[in-house]
């Protein structure tokens, strides 16, 4: 991967870590599946009038807004909701770099060399000592829609890349049009009109400007990049750097809520940052000592 699309991609992942937080904000006035629901639905409008519709069918388009609205993120936000922490459920939304390698290299046929199964294991294994943490910031409920989240996540990016847009943009657009709807019956389902109703009573400033970030650099921005990274690179290059998001989500974590770092805690996002080093350079670190061992 170029130098500058590496940057891109760390940046992206700053985004998407600190954005667990601004969700977690966001929710304490406004219900999960609302906050999603009115996030897509900004994300579609007004834009939808602007762009064109991408040379795609209809079914990718369709597929795409329905898994990534409401198969991730509703599922997230409900997951934060129960009481999981914005710093876990960043690291827990990382399983969906192991499940999209797995797909990938079953839909696309895209080999796995020894180091990047070296690296994954490794990050799994940080990810897996989550079940370690015993302050409060992990619910069982929480973690199991979380790591649903993160199996549609990996589908999504399945769809997306079996898409074949280079439509970026207008892509994510139009699919998140399918999102907001089936997002705001699945609340008026489960809540009737509470959530509707506290919505008007207890929307503040500080939720305004949640929805705000998670509709524009979150998610236009952040996933307009790493689309087109994932159209670029194979699956397996661009999805271990989504490793990095929990890095940034413990971060912002601890600094917007005061989160408690544990040693288990630490411990997981060194494994994680190591698995990805060896996942991303270990053929290259490799053959670089060799050339400098034979001079």
């Amino acid at each position: 991967m170029k130098l500058h699309h590496l940057l891109l991609a760390i940046l992206i992942t700053a985004i998407w870590g600190v954005n667990f937080s601004v969700i977690k904000l966001g929710l304490n006035a406004v219900d999960p599946l609302i906050l999603a629901g009115i996030r897509f639905t900004l994300c579609a409008l007004p834009a939808l009038f602007f762009i064109r519709k991408p040379d795609v069918k209809w079914r990718y388009i369709i597929s795409y807004g329905l898994v990534f609205g409401i198969g991730l993120w509703g599922l997230v936000n409900l997951g934060i909701k129960t009481g999981l922490s914005a710093g876990i459920a960043s690291l827990l939304l990382q399983f969906s770099a192991f499940f999209t390698i797995l797909l990938g290299s079953l839909v696309f046929k895209e080999s796995l060399n020894r180091y990047q199964i070296a690296g994954f294991t490794l990050a799994c294994t940080g990810l897996l000592s989550i079940v370690f943490i015993t302050d409060g910031s992990v619910t069982l409920f929480g973690t199991l829609l979380v790591l649903a989240g993160a199996m549609a996540w990996s589908i999504a990016n399945i769809i997306n890349k079996r898409s074949g847009t280079k439509q970026i943009f207008a892509f994510l657009v139009w699919s998140s049009a399918f999102s907001p709807v089936p997002l705001f019956l699945l609340d008026w389902l489960v809540n009737g009109a509470n959530g509707y109703t506290a919505l008007v009573t207890h929307l503040d400033a500080r939720s305004v400007l949640s929805i705000l970030f998670q509709v524009y650099p979150n998610t236009l921005f952040g996933y307009w990049v790493w689309n087109s990274l994932l159209k670029q690179y194979p699956i397996s290059t661009v999805a271990p750097l989504s490793l990095l998001v929990p890095v940034f989500g413990i971060l912002g974590s601890m600094v917007i809520f005061g989160e408690d770092v544990s040693m288990v805690k630490i411990l997981a996002l060194m494994l994680i940052i190591s698995g990805l080093a060896v996942g991303l350079y270990g053929h290259r670190l490799t053959s670089f000592l060799r050339e400098n061992a034979s001079i």
